[in-house]
């Protein structure tokens, strides 16, 4: 399970492009707005649990994660997890 912590689009580049490249390579995720107060606990886990402040933060099966747009991330769990797979 791939889970992204960000905010919306048109206010972070970064959480766009990573969705983006998430979804053209037909990897599932869940997004999880952290600017929704409704998500506050989301965003204790992602700052005061990981340690991350700045968005996107990409959280794999639990154990791999990483803050900001990282393309070779990105494309590592692409290769891991993608359509083509």
């Amino acid at each position: 399970m791939i889970t992204i912590y960000g905010k919306p689009d048109a206010t972070c580049f970064g959480c766009k492009k990573t969705k983006d490249r998430f979804t053209a390579a037909g990897v599932e995720f869940v997004f999880i707005d952290i600017t929704d107060p409704a998500n506050a606990a989301a965003l204790a886990y992602i700052t005061e649990e990981l340690g991350y402040q700045q968005a996107p933060v990409v959280v794999v099966e639990d154990q791999d994660h990483w803050g900001g747009l990282n393309p070779d991330n990105i494309t590592r769990v692409i290769e891991r997890f993608g359509a083509a797979a």
